[in-house]
């Protein structure tokens, strides 16, 4: 069985997000998508929540699901039996960060490999840091995120 995991700290989910899960399900068996507790990056939504919304948004796909972590990558990718690690890469400025990590990754655990997969080009200029900003800010992020996504975003900043 080739199993993905694609890891992240979905902060929060995005349609670029879901383009990646949803044709990473057609080409793997099983698609893990790890969500990072990542407390050094102070994420806007707690874990708990980017759990749910990561199981919503992609609900509609039998082979995926979705876990929180914390700790290393390399020791959830061995509970998880998996060898892939799925990326993204929507510009050419992410290669040499996805390409270090890919490298400490493989010294870390020599059977791991990192797949890469760009977003649709609908999808490419879309970050979950910019879904925050224009959330924070009041903006409709209705386009760029699920719709649950969107809701759970308005309530957060207009708490």
């Amino acid at each position: 069985m080739k199993i993905a995991v694609y890891p992240g700290t979905f902060d929060p989910i995005t349609h670029g997000h879901y383009d990646l899960i949803e044709r990473a399900s057609r080409l793997f068996d099983k698609v893990v998508v790890a969500i990072s507790a990542s407390p050094g990056k102070k994420p806007a939504l707690d874990l708990d929540t980017r759990i749910a919304l990561a199981q919503d948004v992609s609900s509609g796909l039998d082979n995926v699901v979705v876990i929180g972590f914390s700790g290393l990558l390399t020791d959830m990718m061995a509970e998880q039996q998996a060898h892939i690690i799925l990326r993204g890469l929507r510009a050419v400025s992410d290669f040499e960060y996805e390409l270090q990590l890919a490298n400490m990754y493989r010294a870390q655990a020599p059977q791991l490999e990192s797949v890469f997969l760009t977003p649709a080009v609908e999808n490419s200029y879309i970050s979950s840091t910019i879904v925050r900003e224009i959330a924070k800010l009041g903006g409709d992020v209705s386009r760029l995120v699920h719709p649950g996504v969107a809701e759970a975003l308005r309530k957060h900043y207009n708490t």
